[in-house]
């Protein structure tokens, strides 16, 4: 028999984040020893990430770092809910958004090839795979850069009280006090615009939004001479659900975030939101 003890065994999975039966194996491999236990867990682990390369990663945690006016947010994706609570992934995101912070990245596949002590973030992520036995990826990673005496502020919540936080926003402002910012950023986590402005919106969305619109008043056999009316108003709503500014406030809904925003005598001038898995 092995010569090792359950506290060897407590001591390497928390090391590695693998499995207890895996862990077993390997120190029942190693006859004991910890060092080769770990490169037996590491080898075997590698040998399955091409296998869980097609599994979903749908859960996972979102980390957020704001300094000098500029914002970082990423996603960091796994597989359950159970490794998504774990200390080992949690502190692998926040290896991963230190690294994106680092590098300036404002994008998944710039963070994913960067160096990161040697080896690419890529490379990293995929050796977690190996012992953590789950597919683990980054998702998606934000930059927010205030303007010139701007500031940027950032939201996390949590969908669930015993997981890390699942929604994370990024809010760049000028003017205004900065709890307005906050207000403005809760309200982002709460109601996903996808856009700032309007503008935002390209042509050919909005004219389709229209068609659709025209033809569904049609098949309710509204009156040809309101049409018009009905179309914009609908085209409107779209535009209502969509855009930040034409959104109603969280905080008061009788007001617009355009109007609220002047009346605090501020400005938004970009965001970023994830909830992870959507």
């Amino acid at each position: 028999m092995a010569n090792y003890t359950a506290a060897d065994i407590k001591a390497l999975r928390e090391q590695t984040g693998a499995g207890m039966m895996d862990v077993k194996k390997a120190l029942d491999e190693a006859d004991g020893d910890t060092a080769k236990a770990t490169e037996i867990l590491r080898v075997k682990g590698l040998k399955g990430v091409t296998k869980r390369e097609g599994r979903s990663a749908s859960n996972g945690l979102v980390r957020v770092h704001v300094a000098d006016g500029v914002g970082t947010l990423v996603e960091v994706n796994c597989e359950t809910d159970f490794v998504a609570k774990g200390e080992k992934f949690g502190e692998l995101a926040d290896e991963v958004l230190a690294q994106a912070v680092a590098v300036g990245a404002s994008d998944a596949e710039s963070l994913l090839a960067s160096d990161m002590g040697g080896k690419t973030v890529q490379t990293v992520l995929d050796e977690a795979n190996a012992t953590i036995g789950e597919k683990i990826e980054v998702r998606r990673v934000a930059r927010v850069e205030a303007v010139e005496g701007g500031t940027v502020v950032s939201y996390l919540h949590k969908t669930s009280p015993d997981l890390p936080a699942q929604i994370g926003v990024l809010v760049a402002t000028t003017g205004g006090e900065e709890q307005l910012a906050r207000d403005i950023a809760m309200h982002v986590a709460a109601f996903s615009p996808t856009v700032l402005t309007r503008e935002e919106i390209d042509a050919q969305t909005v004219e389709n939004e229209r068609r659709i619109a025209e033809e569904t008043a049609r098949e309710e056999g509204k009156p040809e001479a309101a049409l018009p009316r009905i179309v914009e108003g609908r085209v409107n709503g779209y535009f209502k659900e969509n855009v930040l500014l034409d959104q109603a406030f969280a905080k008061d809904a009788k007001k617009s975030v355009a109007q609220v925003t002047k009346e605090g005598g501020a400005e938004i001038t970009s965001f970023a939101r994830f909830k992870v898995g959507v």
